[in-house]
Formats: C-alpha cells, structure tokens, sequence
C-alpha cells in the first residue's frame, strides 16, 4: 500500500445545470494531478428533493465520470441523483481511469429534508479497493450514525460527500474528526460551497483528518488536498491497537 493522493473540489453546484457543472468542474481541475478527485454530493445538480425532475435515466452523470477519468487517467468519486428500476437513489460513483466502477446507495436519507419521502435507501455498505487502499464510501447524513461506518478492520479510510449547510457546520466538522479517531483512519470529508436555490448556505469546510484527530488536509483556490500516508497509518494503529478492544454487533434493516 502506498501514498495516495487526493484532491477534492469545494463546488459551488449550479441548480439542476448538468452539463454546465460538468463543464465547471473540468475547469477547476484541468491542472491538477492526483490519484483521486472528490466531487461533493449530488454534484451535478444539487441536493434536490423532486428526482423525477432531475434524476439519471441514462447513466448521464456515470457516462461523464468514465470519460473524465479516462482523459485525467485517474479515479473520480462523487454522488448523483439517478432512477433505477422506478427507484430514485443518492448514488454516490466510484470510478477509475480504466472505467471500471463501483456504487455506494445512501443508506441514511435525511427525513428532516424529506429525501426519506422520494428516495430509496440502499442497505450494504460498500468498500472500495484502489491502488491497496480500503475506502469506505459514505455520504453526508451518513455520518450521524457511527455504527453503520464502524472499523471492523475492514477499511483504512472513509470518504464523506456532502451538502451539509452553515447552521450544522459544527456539527459536520466534530463527526468527521471523531470517526477518524474512533476508527483509527483517514477521513476525507468534501462539503459543497455556495448557496443552493433553497436559500440555504454552504461555508468552506472541507477536511481530511488523520487517524489521531489532526488535520491533514490544505486549501488552495477551491481545492482540498491530502495524502494518505500508508506507513504512517500502520505505526500508528500498531502503538495504540485500539481497534483490537472494540465491542461486536450486528445491523439489522
């Protein structure tokens, strides 16, 4: 396993503009080189709670993603709306230069918006392998709830997608934080910016977080970098084996 190097893009996502946010986001990123790019949550249209409006039926925002990653020659990861067999999901993408790719459904949709209402929820969590790491692919509300993310030695990093407005923001950066110190890994989290066609804003924060709480991450014109450092990781968790003292369970639907 070795360093791996991620870029996330703070996007201020144009409402229900497909093809232009794919446009924006190819500008942000026409210079950068990294293994990974993170787009935020719904990144090609906004966090929209009416997806017959503006779900994929056509595996628009996937196809995209393929042809992205193909020209970069580097994995992209982001959530979309989509419709699947007369179900609406938030698919969260994980794609690579090779076009292959693997999807994560939100498990937890947040009932506060009503997304519970006009989205299915999916029931498995999914970790992807790339290049040795383990990632743990989650999204937003996800977060709020630690047994469903726990670290059964199963993974080394979880990546958050998010739109997770201004009057929570305290409340995203504390989580984010405690999951990588209470699973011993790097967490990623990529928060939208901007403010959405609901009025609601989305202040600057991004962070990747290291095992022991730190922040790891930098920021420069819109874009949150980090690496994960494989060696690092593995001395750490070998003088505090924490992981070793948790407690078993089982989830149930």
């Amino acid at each position: 396993m070795n360093s791996l190097k991620i870029a996330g893009l703070n996007l201020d996502i144009l409402w229900k503009q497909k093809e232009k946010n794919y446009v924006k986001i190819d500008q942000y990123f026409v210079k950068i080189s990294s293994d990974l790019l993170i787009l935020p949550e719904m990144f090609s249209t906004g966090f929209y709670m009416n997806p017959e409006e503006i779900a994929d039926r056509n595996q628009e925002t996937l196809s995209w993603m393929k042809s992205f990653a193909q020209e970069k020659n580097t994995a992209i990861c982001g959530s979309a709306s989509i419709e699947e067999n007369g179900k609406f999901y938030n698919r969260f993408y994980f794609v690579e230069a090779n076009g292959n790719y693997h999807h994560y459904d939100k498990r937890h949709l947040f009932s506060f918006s009503g997304e519970n209402k006009t989205y299915s929820s999916g029931n498995e969590r999914v970790i992807v392998n790339f290049k040795g790491w383990r990632i743990l692919l989650q999204v937003c509300y996800d977060l709020r709830f630690p047994v469903f993310a726990r670290n059964n030695d199963d993974y080394d990093a979880i990546l958050y997608v998010a739109n997770w407005p201004e009057p929570r923001i305290d409340a995203w950066k504390t989580l984010l934080k405690a999951r990588a110190i209470e699973n011993q890994c790097y967490v990623f989290g990529l928060n939208r910016i901007g403010t959405d066609a609901n009025n609601l804003n989305y202040p600057e924060s991004s962070y990747c977080f290291f095992a022991d709480g730190s922040v790891v991450s930098t920021l420069e014109n819109n874009i949150v970098s980090a690496e994960f450092d494989a060696e690092k990781l593995k001395a750490f968790q070998d003088k505090f084996q924490f992981l070793n003292d948790r407690d078993s369970f089982e989830i149930k639907d």
